[in-house]
């Protein structure tokens, strides 16, 4: 069984076990269960006569380790049973054009997750919007017009750039502010670029859970990242700013529903930025599991599990494709 991960640029450039990356917990623990992985990146992917194909590198696992071949080759991405489709945002117009790459794979031959062209219809800050009930009261405008009536009704507000990633851009606006049309006007790039505006929640100085998604299932496990470096929101992967949380009953129901849906869309690996059982952001491009911080605070191994889902869903996918 072979298996392909499409991981970031920089993952690749210091490319050795990192506890904090969440591709290389499973890449490792996909190496310990027999499997063949290559890895490779978006600009390493191509298209021949209508076929797609990666220049890709072979990984070995050595001493709890991973590295890999420095000689590449080239391969068929259907000669790969699996692909696990996790670079890194921004969503940029080279992240787009690698998922048009993927048009070209014929999915009866090769399973794919997240799937390129489901992760290519989903904005993940703005199609929270499907979810409207479960989210804090928001708008998505560049009018200056649009994000003074709100921030008038609101008196704190959230901005947001669509394709960003890690907090990157994000930025809080009061009212009164004497910098509020200079704000706006970064970050809507003279109200010609279009932005998430939320109603700040006062909970967010307490930080945010990380909710994670496989398939159907909402994982009972789940961190809180905290605010660090006197930021308003988590933008340093650390462990003094990521602690145990737990999911209420209440969050469980509620999230379900989201889990079900994103499911369907071909979305099976997804997690939720959650504050105050409000939705936030839904992360579908290489969501992080934090697994490192999770299997410490809630003593699991979420690689175990994650393994376990991704095997037998591709175990699915070829019983089925077998009985048609």
């Amino acid at each position: 069984m072979d298996i392909l991960f499409v991981i970031d640029r920089l993952e690749l450039k210091y490319f050795e076990f990192n506890n904090l990356v969440t591709n290389f917990w499973l890449i490792r623990e996909l190496m310990y269960a027999g499997k063949k992985v290559c890895i490779t990146t978006i600009d390493n992917l191509s298209l021949k006569s209508g076929c797609a194909y990666s220049r890709c590198f072979e990984v070995f696992e050595k001493d709890g380790n991973i590295f890999y071949d420095k000689i590449s080759c080239v391969k068929r991405i259907n000669d790969f049973e699996l692909v696990m489709f996790r670079p890194d945002p921004p969503v940029d117009m080279d992240y787009i054009n690698a998922t048009y790459i993927f048009d070209f794979v014929d999915r009866e031959k090769t399973l794919i997750l997240n799937d390129p062209k489901a992760i290519r219809d989903f904005n993940e800050k703005l199609h929270t919007v499907k979810f409207l009930d479960l989210m804090p009261e928001n708008i998505v405008t560049c009018s200056k017009s649009d994000i003074l009536e709100f921030l008038n009704k609101h008196d704190e507000i959230v901005l947001k750039p669509l394709n960003g990633c890690f907090g990157s851009g994000v930025m809080t606006l009061k009212k009164g502010d004497k910098n509020t049309a200079v704000i706006i006007n970064t970050m809507t790039k003279n109200q010609t670029q279009l932005i998430m505006v939320q109603k700040y929640i006062e909970k967010a100085r307490y930080g945010d859970k990380r909710v994670m998604f496989l398939g159907d299932e909402v994982l009972d496990v789940c961190i809180q990242k905290l605010p660090s470096n006197n930021d308003f929101k988590f933008n340093e992967h650390c462990d003094s700013n990521i602690v145990k949380a737990e999911l209420t009953q209440s969050e469980k129901e509620k999230f379900a529903i989201v889990a079900k849906e994103l499911n369907k869309l071909g979305l099976s690996m997804v997690g939720l930025d959650v504050i105050d059982e409000k939705i936030i952001e839904i992360n579908v491009t290489s969501p992080c599991y934090f697994i490192k911080e999770t299997n410490y605070h809630h003593g699991v191994q979420l690689e175990k599990k994650i393994t376990e889902f991704i095997l037998s869903t591709l175990v699915k996918k070829l019983r089925q494709c077998q009985s048609v």
